[in-house]
Protein backbone atom coordinates (compact mmCIF):
# COMPACT_ATOMS: atom_id res chain seq x y z
CA UNK A 1 0.00 0.00 0.00
CA UNK A 2 1.45 3.74 -1.18
CA UNK A 3 0.54 5.14 2.31
CA UNK A 4 0.75 1.94 4.91
CA UNK A 5 2.63 4.17 7.23
CA UNK A 6 -0.03 6.73 7.53
CA UNK A 7 -3.14 3.59 7.49
CA UNK A 8 -1.43 1.91 10.07
CA UNK A 9 -1.35 5.19 12.51
CA UNK A 10 -4.82 6.00 12.04
CA UNK A 11 -5.76 2.65 12.70
CA UNK A 12 -3.81 2.00 15.83
CA UNK A 13 -4.55 5.54 16.96
CA UNK A 14 -8.15 5.32 16.88
CA UNK A 15 -8.25 1.81 18.04
CA UNK A 16 -6.53 3.13 20.99
CA UNK A 17 -8.32 5.85 20.88
CA UNK A 18 -12.03 4.12 21.21
CA UNK A 19 -10.59 1.66 23.35
CA UNK A 20 -10.05 3.71 26.05
CA UNK A 21 -12.98 6.10 25.73
CA UNK A 22 -15.46 3.35 24.82
CA UNK A 23 -14.11 0.91 27.69
CA UNK A 24 -14.51 3.59 30.17
CA UNK A 25 -18.74 3.76 29.09
CA UNK A 26 -18.59 0.06 29.70
CA UNK A 27 -17.09 -0.11 32.92
CA UNK A 28 -19.36 2.56 34.22
CA UNK A 29 -22.51 1.27 32.58
CA UNK A 30 -21.84 -2.38 33.58
CA UNK A 31 -19.82 -1.83 36.91
CA UNK A 32 -20.47 1.51 38.25
CA UNK A 33 -16.88 2.07 37.63
CA UNK A 34 -17.41 5.52 37.38
CA UNK A 35 -18.95 8.21 39.78
CA UNK A 36 -19.54 11.23 37.28
CA UNK A 37 -19.40 12.71 33.78
CA UNK A 38 -15.79 14.59 34.00
CA UNK A 39 -14.31 11.38 34.99
CA UNK A 40 -15.85 9.18 31.88
CA UNK A 41 -14.65 12.75 29.78
CA UNK A 42 -10.94 12.45 31.47
CA UNK A 43 -10.90 8.81 30.15
CA UNK A 44 -11.99 9.80 26.42
CA UNK A 45 -8.84 13.08 26.89
CA UNK A 46 -6.42 11.05 28.12
CA UNK A 47 -7.15 8.39 24.93
CA UNK A 48 -7.13 10.73 22.66
CA UNK A 49 -3.59 12.07 24.37
CA UNK A 50 -2.01 8.68 24.15
CA UNK A 51 -3.24 7.63 21.06
CA UNK A 52 -1.98 10.61 19.45
CA UNK A 53 1.19 10.87 21.03
CA UNK A 54 1.61 7.21 19.90
CA UNK A 55 0.92 7.55 16.08
CA UNK A 56 2.30 10.81 14.94
CA UNK A 57 5.02 9.96 13.79
CA UNK A 58 3.52 7.37 11.45
CA UNK A 59 0.41 9.87 10.32
CA UNK A 60 -0.22 13.38 11.27
CA UNK A 61 -2.86 11.44 14.05
CA UNK A 62 -5.91 12.65 12.61
CA UNK A 63 -7.87 9.73 14.04
CA UNK A 64 -11.34 11.21 13.46
CA UNK A 65 -12.50 11.68 9.47
CA UNK A 66 -14.11 15.65 10.62
CA UNK A 67 -10.59 16.29 11.03
CA UNK A 68 -9.17 14.69 8.05
CA UNK A 69 -11.63 16.74 5.75
CA UNK A 70 -10.93 19.73 7.62
CA UNK A 71 -7.04 19.22 7.22
CA UNK A 72 -8.40 18.45 3.31
CA UNK A 73 -10.59 21.63 3.25
CA UNK A 74 -7.73 24.07 5.02
CA UNK A 75 -5.34 22.41 2.43
CA UNK A 76 -2.88 20.73 5.42
CA UNK A 77 -3.36 17.51 3.45
CA UNK A 78 -3.62 15.86 -0.30
CA UNK A 79 -6.30 14.48 -1.11
CA UNK A 80 -4.82 11.49 -2.48
CA UNK A 81 -3.98 10.75 1.54
CA UNK A 82 -7.95 11.32 2.76
CA UNK A 83 -9.72 7.91 1.76
CA UNK A 84 -6.16 5.69 3.37
CA UNK A 85 -6.84 7.85 6.83
CA UNK A 86 -10.75 7.78 7.08
CA UNK A 87 -10.67 3.38 6.01
CA UNK A 88 -7.66 3.46 8.81
CA UNK A 89 -10.19 5.24 11.17
CA UNK A 90 -13.11 3.04 10.66
CA UNK A 91 -11.03 -0.24 11.13
CA UNK A 92 -9.23 1.01 14.56
CA UNK A 93 -12.31 2.16 15.36
CA UNK A 94 -14.71 -1.75 14.64
CA UNK A 95 -11.52 -3.37 16.03
CA UNK A 96 -11.98 -1.27 19.19
CA UNK A 97 -15.54 -2.13 18.87
CA UNK A 98 -15.02 -5.78 18.98
CA UNK A 99 -12.05 -5.78 21.45
CA UNK A 100 -14.22 -4.38 23.80
CA UNK A 101 -17.06 -7.08 23.09
CA UNK A 102 -14.60 -9.65 23.81
CA UNK A 103 -13.68 -8.11 26.95
CA UNK A 104 -17.17 -7.38 28.69
CA UNK A 105 -19.43 -9.45 26.33
CA UNK A 106 -19.89 -12.63 29.31
CA UNK A 107 -20.82 -8.95 31.37
CA UNK A 108 -22.66 -7.47 29.41
CA UNK A 109 -25.47 -10.54 29.11
CA UNK A 110 -25.23 -11.15 32.94
CA UNK A 111 -25.88 -7.22 33.24
CA UNK A 112 -28.96 -7.49 30.93
CA UNK A 113 -30.06 -10.69 32.42
CA UNK A 114 -29.86 -8.88 36.05
CA UNK A 115 -32.16 -5.90 34.45
CA UNK A 116 -34.18 -7.96 33.19
CA UNK A 117 -33.42 -6.57 29.50
CA UNK A 118 -33.82 -8.31 26.25
CA UNK A 119 -31.49 -7.69 23.52
CA UNK A 120 -32.75 -5.85 20.56
CA UNK A 121 -35.80 -4.39 22.16
CA UNK A 122 -36.04 -0.30 23.05
CA UNK A 123 -34.65 -0.68 26.30
CA UNK A 124 -31.36 -2.39 25.45
CA UNK A 125 -30.22 1.08 24.50
CA UNK A 126 -29.01 1.30 27.76
CA UNK A 127 -25.68 -1.50 26.85
CA UNK A 128 -25.33 -0.39 22.81
CA UNK A 129 -24.69 2.94 24.34
CA UNK A 130 -21.13 1.31 25.28
CA UNK A 131 -20.85 1.00 21.70
CA UNK A 132 -22.55 4.40 19.81
CA UNK A 133 -24.38 7.01 20.85
CA UNK A 134 -27.88 7.93 21.14
CA UNK A 135 -28.83 11.78 21.94
CA UNK A 136 -32.90 10.13 21.64
CA UNK A 137 -32.81 8.47 25.15
CA UNK A 138 -30.20 10.98 27.07
CA UNK A 139 -31.59 11.79 30.76
CA UNK A 140 -34.92 12.81 31.05
CA UNK A 141 -34.25 16.04 31.97
CA UNK A 142 -32.41 17.44 28.68
CA UNK A 143 -34.33 17.34 26.04
CA UNK A 144 -33.00 17.21 22.81
CA UNK A 145 -34.15 17.51 19.33
CA UNK A 146 -33.43 16.15 16.32
CA UNK A 147 -31.96 19.60 15.23
CA UNK A 148 -30.26 20.65 18.52
CA UNK A 149 -28.31 17.29 18.58
CA UNK A 150 -26.95 18.15 15.09
CA UNK A 151 -26.11 21.46 16.56
CA UNK A 152 -24.50 20.42 19.63
CA UNK A 153 -22.47 17.88 17.52
CA UNK A 154 -21.42 20.53 14.76
CA UNK A 155 -21.07 23.04 17.49
CA UNK A 156 -18.54 20.57 19.72
CA UNK A 157 -16.52 19.52 16.80
CA UNK A 158 -16.13 22.98 15.59
CA UNK A 159 -14.22 24.12 19.53
CA UNK A 160 -12.32 20.81 18.69
CA UNK A 161 -10.80 21.75 15.28
CA UNK A 162 -10.62 25.19 16.26
CA UNK A 163 -8.49 24.44 19.07
CA UNK A 164 -6.46 21.88 16.55
CA UNK A 165 -5.86 24.47 14.42
CA UNK A 166 -4.73 26.86 16.52
CA UNK A 167 -2.43 24.58 18.98
CA UNK A 168 -0.41 23.33 15.83
CA UNK A 169 -0.46 26.89 13.67
CA UNK A 170 2.93 27.89 13.16
CA UNK A 171 2.22 31.60 12.93
CA UNK A 172 0.11 31.27 16.81
CA UNK A 173 2.82 32.10 18.87
CA UNK A 174 0.63 31.51 21.94
CA UNK A 175 0.61 28.05 21.47
CA UNK A 176 2.13 25.25 23.57
CA UNK A 177 5.58 23.56 22.76
CA UNK A 178 4.95 20.74 20.08
CA UNK A 179 5.37 18.13 22.66
CA UNK A 180 2.50 19.30 24.76
CA UNK A 181 0.23 20.00 22.08
CA UNK A 182 -1.53 16.36 22.26
CA UNK A 183 -1.90 17.04 25.67
CA UNK A 184 -3.92 20.28 25.34
CA UNK A 185 -6.19 18.54 22.19
CA UNK A 186 -7.07 15.86 25.01
CA UNK A 187 -7.93 18.46 27.82
CA UNK A 188 -10.51 20.23 24.78
CA UNK A 189 -11.93 16.92 24.15
CA UNK A 190 -12.32 16.40 28.03
CA UNK A 191 -14.01 20.07 28.54
CA UNK A 192 -16.51 19.23 24.95
CA UNK A 193 -17.50 16.52 26.67
CA UNK A 194 -18.83 17.68 29.72
CA UNK A 195 -20.56 19.98 27.72
CA UNK A 196 -22.10 18.27 24.99
CA UNK A 197 -22.29 14.47 26.76
CA UNK A 198 -25.45 15.44 28.73
CA UNK A 199 -27.32 15.94 25.04
CA UNK A 200 -26.03 13.82 22.72
CA UNK A 201 -23.49 11.49 24.53
CA UNK A 202 -20.46 13.69 22.52
CA UNK A 203 -19.44 11.86 19.53
CA UNK A 204 -17.82 14.15 17.94
CA UNK A 205 -16.12 11.68 15.23
CA UNK A 206 -18.01 9.71 12.87
CA UNK A 207 -15.84 6.61 12.93
CA UNK A 208 -15.58 6.25 17.08
CA UNK A 209 -19.81 6.45 16.55
CA UNK A 210 -20.70 4.77 13.26
CA UNK A 211 -18.30 1.48 13.66
CA UNK A 212 -18.88 0.43 17.22
CA UNK A 213 -22.08 0.77 16.41
CA UNK A 214 -21.69 -1.61 13.71
CA UNK A 215 -20.48 -4.10 16.33
CA UNK A 216 -23.58 -4.09 18.82
CA UNK A 217 -25.69 -4.58 15.51
CA UNK A 218 -23.53 -7.48 14.68
CA UNK A 219 -23.73 -9.17 18.45
CA UNK A 220 -27.69 -8.93 18.97
CA UNK A 221 -28.85 -5.22 19.46
CA UNK A 222 -30.70 -5.10 15.67
CA UNK A 223 -33.05 -1.99 15.29
CA UNK A 224 -31.66 -1.02 18.87
CA UNK A 225 -28.84 0.09 17.48
CA UNK A 226 -30.33 2.83 15.46
CA UNK A 227 -33.47 3.69 16.63
CA UNK A 228 -34.27 6.69 15.35
CA UNK A 229 -36.37 5.69 12.18
CA UNK A 230 -35.64 9.17 10.77
CA UNK A 231 -31.86 8.43 10.16
CA UNK A 232 -30.74 10.60 13.25
CA UNK A 233 -27.67 8.96 13.92
CA UNK A 234 -26.46 9.57 10.51
CA UNK A 235 -27.54 13.36 10.68
CA UNK A 236 -26.30 13.90 14.39
CA UNK A 237 -23.04 11.11 14.64
CA UNK A 238 -21.92 11.54 11.37
CA UNK A 239 -23.27 14.53 9.36
CA UNK A 240 -22.94 16.88 12.32
CA UNK A 241 -19.32 16.80 13.06
CA UNK A 242 -18.37 16.44 9.55
CA UNK A 243 -20.11 20.33 9.30
CA UNK A 244 -19.35 21.52 12.50
CA UNK A 245 -15.49 20.46 11.47
CA UNK A 246 -15.67 22.40 7.81
CA UNK A 247 -16.85 24.98 9.98
CA UNK A 248 -14.12 25.52 12.11
CA UNK A 249 -11.87 25.03 8.85
CA UNK A 250 -13.33 28.09 7.34
CA UNK A 251 -13.72 30.69 10.29
CA UNK A 252 -10.02 29.87 10.64
CA UNK A 253 -8.32 30.10 7.55
CA UNK A 254 -10.29 33.08 6.85
CA UNK A 255 -10.54 34.84 9.72
CA UNK A 256 -8.32 33.69 12.45
CA UNK A 257 -5.12 32.91 11.00
CA UNK A 258 -5.06 35.72 8.85
CA UNK A 259 -5.21 37.85 12.10
CA UNK A 260 -2.41 35.72 13.39
CA UNK A 261 -0.13 36.59 10.55
CA UNK A 262 -0.93 40.13 10.68
CA UNK A 263 0.35 40.43 14.46
CA UNK A 264 3.73 40.93 15.29
CA UNK A 265 5.98 38.11 16.60
CA UNK A 266 5.66 39.35 20.19
CA UNK A 267 2.41 39.33 22.00
CA UNK A 268 1.69 42.76 23.10
CA UNK A 269 -0.97 42.51 25.58
CA UNK A 270 -0.65 46.43 26.61
CA UNK A 271 -1.81 48.16 23.69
Amino acid sequence: MRFSKEFIGETLGTFILVLFGCGSVAVSVLFNAHQGLMQIALAWGIGVTLAIYLTRHLSCAHLNPAVTIAMLLSKRMKANKVLTYILGQFLGAILAGFAIYLLFGASISAYESAHSIVRGSAESVQTAKMFGEFYSVQDSTAVVSMPLAIAAEAFGTFILLLMIFALTEGCNVGRPDDALAPLFIGLTVTSIICLIAPLTQAGLNPARDFAPRMVAWIFGWGNATFPDSSGGFFFVYILGPILGGAIATLFFVYVIEPAMKRSSGKCDCNG
